[in-house]
């Protein structure tokens, strides 16, 4: 095998980033703005709490960028944490966070704000380059 065409395993990092990449594919200037500011409410109130908030904007036909942006966060979490939250759907993701061991939830939210980060700068860039075009 040519060591020239093998690869490295993906870090951690990159992995945040491809998948915030995929995932804001349709993401308009709403959802941007959203994701640039869930870190901030996530600090202030929680992420169970702020997860709830999303669902319930989430409802109303304006508010459905919340509910997507979450999705696309608890879809990660969930990937990240099978053992925790296996599943992603908000009901049982939020059941599981209720169970959850203290170090965990904390574990969860740090990877909510890791995640986050590349969503906020992939959203701004895949936005601009979608409006260049």
């Amino acid at each position: 095998m040519n060591t020239a065409t093998q690869t490295a395993p993906l870090t951690l990092e990159q992995l945040r980033a491809q998948d915030a990449w995929n995932q804001c594919v349709d993401y308009e200037k709403e959802h941007v703005n959203i994701a640039k500011g869930l870190p901030a409410l996530i600090m202030n109130s929680g992420l169970m709490q702020v997860l709830a908030f999303c669902h319930e904007k989430g409802k109303k036909e304006k508010g459905l960028p919340y509910e997507q942006v979450a999705t696309h966060l608890r879809t990660w979490l969930s990937q990240r944490f099978k053992n925790v939250a296996p599943d992603e759907g908000f009901e049982r993701f939020m059941q599981s966070l209720l169970k959850a061991q203290p170090a965990d939830y904390q574990a969860i939210t740090t990877e909510a704000y890791a995640w986050l980060r590349w969503m906020r700068q992939m959203s701004s860039a895949r936005l601009k380059q979608v409006k260049e075009v």
